[in-house]
């Protein structure tokens, strides 16, 4: 059995003890909790007042194992789970950032594998070149410049947290680089393409095998049409709108007409309706926490169809949407009223047979596979192409940075015009009547009807 050296007192056997490192005046301790040795020091120059502290400690230690708290250690995840348990308490009582909803999971899913048993103060190069390897792994693939930002973000939480408890200086911090695989173009549809897009629906839903199917089809189509109208994330942040989340608008355009007569009289003006500019803002929440984005005519008239087949009532030219968007109404817009639920998980698998079918999956310009994604790739490439939308009122209602627009759409030419978002171009554009090209035609066989057998006269 080893020896005890001078420098080392027990307090308590197998349990606690105090002792002095070489070349240092400064007291440290040792003890065990949870069956786990722990170390501390006790910045503690005198030996008495060192082995108070030391019992302070671990008595500390024991009610924070009690209260399922995890017992204060230097290693990389105890750490870890005390900046989640953090972001968690802040995002209960309303004041955490949204973002922390994506660190949460990145520490628990890469960090804490790789680094876990780590001690905090070591998470040195190598460490992280560790990190990185263990990532490409768990991923499959290298990840992109935005996902190490993500990554970068979250590692620099713990990294905090380290800090707040003196665990860290800004001279062992490690100084963290998000390198990354430079993202690529992103899948998008030409006008062109978006018109087939948007013109084929009404055939496909017609072609649906049974009522259940054609609910789904309709639903899908709803759905595709505010995704290229709003820009919207796909996902939660339209298949959780609720009806009350909705403030419908109009602001009806009209204009003047007078007839000259013979030159020299001007026939009394008349003025006309031109435009009812129906609106509605939508308050939707997701990636970034929550906002209000605009929705135009495409959205306004693929929420009366849901509402016209959901419920029952009096359609009004002035207020289509005054009957269900009120704050009384707690039901989920984007559902079908046969099923009743979300019927979202079908969505990928049923918009990648309708492109498919019309010729429309794959990107001739990238190569790569369409995506719900690429419709709000579409969204933003219209809006800065056509309606000149400001780089900063577009990102507002995306939900993302100037530099990320900036970024992932800077192969489009970009204007300072305020034209803002009503989108009158595009929506001009994409509703233009014409045929629609031959090569998005539908390549599913057409069903032969079965003739009638007549029963013969009596």
């Amino acid at each position: 059995m080893a020896q005890q050296i001078d420098t080392t007192h027990t307090l308590m056997a197998g349990t606690l003890l105090v002792y002095q490192r070489e070349r240092s005046a400064i007291w440290q301790c040792r003890f065990k909790v949870d069956g786990q040795w722990q170390r501390a020091s006790t910045k503690e120059h005198d030996l008495k007042r060192a082995k108070e502290v030391a019992k302070k400690l671990l008595i500390t230690a024991e009610i924070r194992k009690e209260q399922n708290m995890p017992v204060v250690t230097r290693r990389f995840k105890d750490v870890a789970k005390l900046a989640i348990a953090k972001m968690e308490q802040r995002l209960k009582e309303g004041t955490g950032k949204s973002a922390y909803k994506d660190y949460i999971p990145i520490i628990n899913v890469y960090l804490i594998p790789a680094l876990g048993n780590r001690l905090i103060t070591n998470i040195d190069r190598a460490a992280l070149e560790h990190l990185d390897n263990e990532r490409i792994k768990r991923m499959r693939k290298e990840p992109s410049h935005s996902t190490m930002l993500s990554h970068n973000a979250a590692l620099n939480a713990v990294f905090d947290e380290a800090m707040a408890r003196n665990f860290l200086t800004d001279l062992n911090r490690p100084k963290l680089e998000a390198i990354g695989k430079k993202s690529e173009r992103r899948p998008s549809f030409t006008l062109n393409e978006l018109r087939a897009l948007l013109s084929n629906f009404d055939a496909w839903i017609g072609r649906a095998a049974d009522k259940e199917e054609r609910e789904k089809r309709e639903i899908m189509r709803d759905y595709v049409e505010m995704l290229v109208d709003t820009g919207a994330r796909p996902g939660k942040e339209l298949m959780d709108l609720k009806w009350n989340q909705i403030a419908y608008e109009i602001k009806p355009t009209l204009e003047k007409t007078g007839v000259m007569s013979d030159g020299k009289e001007e026939e009394p003006e008349e003025i006309v309706l031109a435009n009812l500019n129906k609106t509605v803002f939508l308050s939707v929440s997701g990636k970034t926490g929550r906002r209000d984005i605009l929705g135009r005519l495409p959205t306004v008239k693929a929420l009366e169809r849901i509402a016209l087949r959901n419920y029952k009532f009096k359609k009004s030219v002035r207020d289509p949407l005054g009957e269900v968007a009120h704050p009384g109404n707690m039901d989920f817009v984007l559902r079908t009223k046969l099923l009743k639920a979300d019927v979202s998980a079908f969505f990928q698998v049923m918009l990648k047979n309708y492109l498919k079918e019309h010729s429309l999956y794959v990107d001739p310009l990238t190569g790569q596979n369409r995506v719900f994604y690429s419709l709000r790739h579409t969204y933003a490439t219209l809006e800065i192409t056509y309606d000149r939308t400001n780089t900063h009122v577009l990102a507002r209602q995306m939900g993302t940075s100037d530099l990320m627009i900036d970024q992932h759409y800077s192969h489009v030419k970009t204007s300072e015009d305020k034209e803002q978002l009503r989108g009158n171009e595009s929506r001009k554009m994409i509703g233009a009547q014409g045929k629609v090209d031959a090569a998005y035609k539908s390549t599913a066989p057409k069903r032969v009807k079965k003739p009638v057998k007549k029963k013969p006269a009596k």
